[in-house]
């Protein structure tokens, strides 16, 4: 695969990338703004530095989607490795000044990664929304159940009955402890109850077999391809 050609220009026979340290200093003298530059520069190179910080405790496989160069993934390995607190701290000043070599494109993948890592991608939000939906449906209609049965006829039902009906109680009980509360004191501001441990258990067993679902509708797939 061709490597993507960086952006710049030369100046006095050497190539200066855009975005880079030279060239906003360049910019900054050409616009006889240097001062102000130089501390919007400062401001970046410690965001990027912050960057590097986060992208030690990135998970493994999207660590490997970023395609980092050798030199920063060695860098990172020896940040995460170094204890000393002084050791540290200039490791990753070494960092950040290989971060300030990463594209534009680059800095925003990290940021996608590590936003992924915070917060789940796409599909994973997305089937826990499923997950949700299913859980609050089971415990609000009573035909859910049968309608579940039939598209997840392997789930252990007695455990899925157990915890609907828990889960019923506690939202009750949840419920007349907020109006209790409510009638008590009517200005003080209205505090979560929790719906207990059967809602919390619900979810994840509705989780469990949506994923082992999706996880068997892959290896159908797979198997029609490979016919």
């Amino acid at each position: 695969m061709p490597r993507k050609l960086q952006k710049g220009y030369f100046v006095r026979g050497k190539f200066v990338a855009e975005g880079s340290e030279l060239d906003i200093e360049l910019k900054a003298e050409l616009k006889g703004t240097y001062d102000s530059t130089k501390t919007d520069l400062k401001r970046e190179m410690d965001a990027l530095q912050d960057l590097g910080k986060e992208l030690i405790g990135l998970r493994s496989d999207l660590f490997k989607r970023l395609q980092l160069s050798d030199q920063l993934v060695d860098a990172l390995a020896e940040a995460k490795r170094i204890t000393n607190f002084e050791g540290k701290r200039r490791q990753m000043q070494y960092v950040g000044k290989l971060m300030r070599k990463l594209t534009p494109e680059q800095v925003a993948a990290v940021k996608q990664a590590l936003d992924e890592q915070r917060n789940g991608s796409p599909s994973e939000k997305m089937s826990l929304q499923i997950a949700e939906q299913w859980r609050d449906r089971l415990i609000v209609e009573e035909s859910a159940l049968a309608i579940w049965l039939d598209h997840f006829p392997d789930t252990d039902v007695q455990q899925l009955r157990s915890l609907i009906r828990q889960s019923r109680k506690d939202i009750e009980k949840a419920k007349e402890q907020a109006a209790a509360a409510a009638a008590a004191n009517p200005d003080a501001e209205p505090k979560e109850v929790s719906k207990g441990r059967a809602y919390r258990d619900l979810f994840q067993l509705v989780r469990e077999q949506l994923a082992g679902a999706g996880k068997a509708d892959d290896s159908a797939d797979e198997d029609d391809g490979d016919e």
